[in-house]
């Protein structure tokens, strides 16, 4: 989430990458073990973050689908083969609509209605009060002042007790998401990229957590902007030399056009460097060019496939203003139908 603006308020949001293209290779799949490319084709995750919907909904908010019949947002995006859903969720959040919500009572709640909906759920912690990004990543306010190790206790406790409403609430999660876009660390200045074994630390506590109470979901660390390798091997280098455990590389890229080969070679460099699959848990475009981002999208599917990726995931797709200004969604405002950004799917 590190260039995003979904509000035109504090949050930066991405400077779209422009210019078209597939990738090649064959890895594996699987969560630690690598498996066939064709296994890799079957099980290929279709995604979408969706975490505005309750508040969008709560606004009055309705959308239609391509025919232009009011449905709800969820069976919507199956027309498109999206299977799972992508949703975030903060620690003592505001009550803005769309900067804040998504505690974990909340988080529960949509997850359930996905879980009925027979979706798959990325469970995504930020481990703030608001968003995290490549190039934000505050602490919760209630843990600014701690020592290490009471930040650590701290992180024990959140996870351990989140994830148990989660599983209160009925619902199992495909994967778990510890930390977002974390490529300078978590929980800044104690989990720093800069104190590496204290980052560690802390993101090793809230993977030993997930396994207690998940012990079958794949837990992911999330990194954004893949063009940039250095950015990202320099995380997991240090991570790794920490003694840091993660089951998959989850990664952020909002790359268009003649940028998406070269995205997708350092994905699978990524891949094959550190022995986890990739899942491409961000993806987005310019609204006010649908086919531009439809083709795209579709080049990074088709690209992640080839390698043995697991999945491609569309960042809130959902969002129309006047509830965001965000220009990345894919939905037209005025007749409340899919672009044709989300044909990329298909």
């Amino acid at each position: 989430m590190s260039e995003r603006n979904p509000t035109g308020g504090g949050l930066r949001r991405r400077s779209v990458l422009a210019g078209a293209a597939v990738g090649t290779g064959a890895l594996a799949l699987g969560t630690t073990v690598m498996r066939g490319q064709a296994d890799a084709a079957a099980a290929f995750v279709k995604g979408a973050d969706v975490s505005w919907l309750p508040q969008m909904e709560a606004q009055g908010y309705t959308w239609k689908d391509k025919n232009g019949v009011q449905r709800d947002l969820l069976s919507i995006l199956k027309d498109y083969g999206i299977t799972a859903v992508s949703l975030r969720t903060w620690v003592n959040p505001s009550s803005d609509p769309a900067n804040g919500h998504c505690n974990i009572q909340e988080t529960a709640a949509m997850a359930k209605r996905v879980q009925a909906a027979g979706m798959q759920l990325l469970l995504g912690f930020h481990f703030g009060d608001t968003w995290n990004s490549a190039g934000v990543q505050n602490p919760p306010k209630a843990w600014a002042s701690m020592t290490y190790a009471q930040m650590l206790t701290a992180m024990n406790d959140y996870v351990y007790n989140s994830l148990n409403v989660i599983k209160s609430a009925g619902v199992t999660p495909a994967w778990v998401k510890i930390g977002n876009e974390q490529n300078s660390g978590i929980c800044k200045p104690t989990g720093s990229l800069s104190k590496p074994a204290q980052m560690a630390g802390l993101l090793n506590a809230a993977y030993a957590q997930s396994k207690k109470v998940f012990p079958s979901a794949p837990v992911l660390v999330h990194l954004a902007s893949p063009q940039k390798l250095e950015g990202v091997t320099n995380f997991l280098n240090a991570y790794k030399a920490n003694g840091g455990k993660w089951d998959i590389t989850g990664l952020s890229s909002y790359g268009q056009g003649g940028n998406v080969p070269g995205i997708l070679a350092n994905m699978k460099t990524i891949q094959t460097t550190y022995g986890k699959p990739i899942m491409h848990v961000e993806y987005g475009g310019p609204n006010n060019k649908p086919t531009q981002v439809r083709d795209s999208l579709k080049a990074f599917v088709t690209g992640i496939k080839a390698f043995g990726g697991l999945g491609s995931f569309f960042w809130e797709p959902e969002g129309y203003a006047p509830f965001t200004t965000y220009g990345s969604t894919a939905w037209d405002a005025t007749t409340r139908r899919p672009t044709a950004a989300l044909d990329g799917f298909l």
